[in-house]
């Protein structure tokens, strides 16, 4: 009987987020995933039921690293304000070291490739944000608006600041990350 080896398992991860990034969910198929990574196309089988299986394990380990990154130094009962510019800052910097991952992650919010229990796992992996919100909510600081919504104001505009950046068109710098942070911060302050 053939083992799990950790090395096959984190080579083919790594290579379905190039190629996932490179070509998209669809034309990234399984026997080049494989090829990619250096194994046999049925050494994925050992580790994934089936490529909806890797896609959804990779988007959930890519959300608890992001959710590692997001609350470095985040101390609950921060003040609001205070909290979110820190985990926003946190979720930038991790973003801008981490294109890739931060370029699966956009294309994920947006297939339905991704289960809704993947996406219930990753949402819980950011918690301390929407539990900050609702604090924030509660201490009359944050619009009472859905926290979707606040997250579509907030987070949701990096990406699009991310594409611009990679087009040449714009460019994430400390003056203008200052400015997106507040620019969001606008939208959901009372």
């Amino acid at each position: 009987m053939r083992t799990k080896n950790n090395n096959k398992r984190t080579a083919l991860l790594n290579s379905t987020l190039a190629l996932v990034n490179e070509r998209g969910f669809q034309a990234a198929p399984m026997s080049e995933i494989a090829k990619n990574a250096g194994v046999s196309p049925a050494t994925i089988y050992l580790f994934f039921k089936n490529k909806e299986d890797m896609i959804n394990t990779l988007y959930v380990e890519l959300k608890a690293n992001l959710g590692i990154n997001a609350f470095k130094e985040y101390k609950v009962g921060m003040p609001v304000k205070e909290g979110f510019e820190l985990i926003w800052n946190n979720i930038a910097r991790y973003r801008l070291k981490e294109p890739n991952e931060s370029a699966f992650l956009t294309q994920c919010d947006n297939t339905p490739m991704i289960n809704e229990k993947s996406r219930l796992e990753g949402t819980e992996y950011l918690r301390p944000l929407f539990d900050l919100w609702q604090r924030g909510q509660s201490e009359g600081i944050i619009k009472p608006l859905s926290l979707y919504l606040i997250y579509a104001y907030t987070l949701t505009p990096f990406s699009f600041l991310m594409q611009s950046q990679k087009r040449k068109k714009y460019s994430l710098n400390t003056e203008n990350l200052k400015h997106a942070f507040e620019a969001g911060w606008d939208a959901i302050k009372v």
